[in-house]
């Protein structure tokens, strides 16, 4: 068993330089604001299925739960930027007050998803691997930006 799962992880780290070769080929070849997403996102569910050490009867149920929250935690992250960029002007005190609320409300609900969604997802997965999913994801973006940095010096 402790060699099938070896044999897993190896074909893993394989498929996840595939394919991050490929990202930074992609990288290279289009304008710096353009990538080939659906490699990008192959490369997230490798990058992350291997850390996180996933099944693949997690992963089948894993994954459409993660985009799910993914999709959603994104248009609030964009609803929260659009409200920041609308305080950069110049605005009265009772807008300020009454974006300040929205602020929190829009972050309140990032937190209210986030609280629904590791319920849902620790029953799929143990709570040790949901707990490192953040970090997980975040090294693979800090990963995927090192690469194109070093690309756009070459």
């Amino acid at each position: 068993m402790v060699l099938n799962q070896e044999k897993m992880k190896k074909t893993y780290l394989i498929l996840f330089s595939l394919m991050v070769l490929g990202i930074g080929n992609v990288f290279g070849q289009r304008p710096q604001s353009q990538y080939d997403k659906e490699k990008l996102e192959s490369a997230r569910v490798a990058f992350i299925t291997n850390r996180l050490d996933l099944k693949p009867e997690q992963a089948e149920k894993f994954w459409p739960e993660f985009n799910k929250f993914s999709e959603e935690k994104n248009n609030l992250m964009d609803q929260l930027s659009q409200l920041n960029r609308a305080s950069d002007g110049t605005i009265s005190e009772g807008e300020a007050s009454k974006m300040l609320d929205q602020k929190f409300a829009l972050q309140q609900k990032i937190l209210d998803r986030e609280k629904a969604f590791m319920g849902e997802i620790t029953k799929i997965i143990r709570p040790t691997q949901a707990i490192k999913l953040s970090s997980v994801n975040r090294e693979f973006t800090r990963h995927v930006y090192r690469m194109n940095q070093k690309r756009n010096k070459d």
